[in-house]
């Protein structure tokens, strides 16, 4: 029998100790903390010494012990991120082993800083199917690791971290109730890479060299119209006004970005969850790290409507519309962490550019680490 819903019932965040200020990126870009500051709204970035997988796997053990489940009972990991530590295999199968989550299917999404939001949209549809009956969706990134800390641009913008949720099959009314995806791929080109895929193999750019394209301009316009214009159509299919939105979970992108959706939508900025300031930019973690911020600081009540709005590379785009269920505290609580960190977040970013050359490419391979293999989280 297939359910009719699927609610969120676990969630949790797993966030690099090593906080990278603006006035560290000051000691060695020509930047300072107004000019950061007055352009995105971001104060701060968490720089990560251990891997993506890592960081997803402590998340998602913690998503599971708040739902009062165990790796047991998860049947679909969805890891959603374009940070991968290999081509092949996927890294959700490196949470799933990491976990101990033996009987769960692993797949990796990737539609950048949405990949959550595709992610939660694609559980959703399997546990309504009944093909899964309880799935967790990770957010995840390790941006640090392949950006080009010579580009004030983008340097300045990016941090690591990841947060997830507990997404199970339910008979109630609650969870995902709305969901519009879409892709602005004309512009595609904008928001880029190079060097982290085969087609730049035997080519000027070597496969594994990072170099960012990045049309700032260009991406504030399609953003905010992308968002918003998702934002109006999912509540229009939902059947429901922004006067009933209790809470909006955006992608943090940019203050600004935000500020032109929540305006575009006609809905005050009080009633906004704005973490930019505190994490920067973390491409697909920005919504469930906000989303599990917002449960702390108790801005999400029981039966609270949550609007989460998303932009990214490609240029996708899209918004959810999810309705909460009554429990807003965590039913147990992970003893998994993460392992201590003995240097700064600028100690850390010093070693990534120590391993580039004067144009900010790796002279050491793709994305080669400065943390061990993945491992298995602390145990606590």
């Amino acid at each position: 029998m297939t359910a009719l819903h699927a609610a969120i019932t676990g969630w949790g965040e797993a966030l690099p100790p090593a906080i990278l200020t603006n006035e560290d990126l000051s000691t060695f870009l020509d930047t300072s903390d107004e000019w950061i500051t007055q352009r995105t709204g971001m104060k701060e970035r968490r720089v990560s010494h251990v891997s993506a997988v890592e960081m997803a796997t402590v998340a998602a053990a913690r998503a599971i012990a708040c739902a009062g489940l165990t790796p047991a009972d998860v049947d679909l990991i969805v890891y959603g991120g374009c940070t991968n530590e290999e081509a092949v295999p996927n890294s959700a199968s490196g949470v799933q082993v990491a976990l101990g989550a033996t009987r769960a299917a692993a797949m990796d999404v990737n539609t950048a800083c949405t990949s959550f939001l595709y992610g939660l949209s694609t559980a959703t549809a399997m546990i309504r199917t009944g093909m899964a009956r309880t799935a967790v969706v990770i957010g995840v990134e390790l941006i640090t690791q392949y950006m080009d800390w010579t580009n004030r641009n983008v340097a300045v913008l990016f941090g690591d971290g990841a947060a997830a949720v507990v997404v199970q099959a339910s008979d109630r009314a609650e969870g995902l109730i709305g969901s519009v995806l879409g892709c602005d791929a004309e512009a595609r080109q904008s928001l880029r890479v190079r060097g982290l895929g085969c087609s730049y193999a035997n080519k000027a750019v070597s496969l594994g060299d990072t170099i960012w394209d990045f049309d700032g301009q260009v991406i504030f316009k399609r953003a905010v119209h992308g968002m918003a214009a998702a934002s109006a159509r999912v509540l229009a299919e939902a059947g429901v006004t922004a006067d009933q939105v209790d809470l909006v979970v955006p992608h943090q992108a940019n203050l600004r970005i935000i500020e032109a959706v929540a305006r575009s939508a006609g809905i005050g900025m009080d009633r906004v969850m704005v973490t930019v300031h505190r994490y920067g930019n973390m491409s697909a973690a920005t919504v469930p790290v906000s989303l599990v911020d917002a449960l702390k600081e108790g801005r999400v009540k029981p039966g609270s409507l949550l609007l989460m709005p998303g932009f990214g590379g490609g240029l996708t785009y899209g918004a959810v519309l999810v309705r909460w269920g009554d429990r807003v505290t965590p039913l147990g609580e992970s003893s998994m962490t993460l392992p201590p960190c003995d240097r700064t977040a600028l100690e850390l970013v010093h070693e990534i550019r120590a391993r580039q050359d004067p144009h900010g490419r790796s002279a050491a391979g793709l994305m080669a680490p400065v943390f061990a293999e993945s491992r298995v989280p602390h145990q606590g």
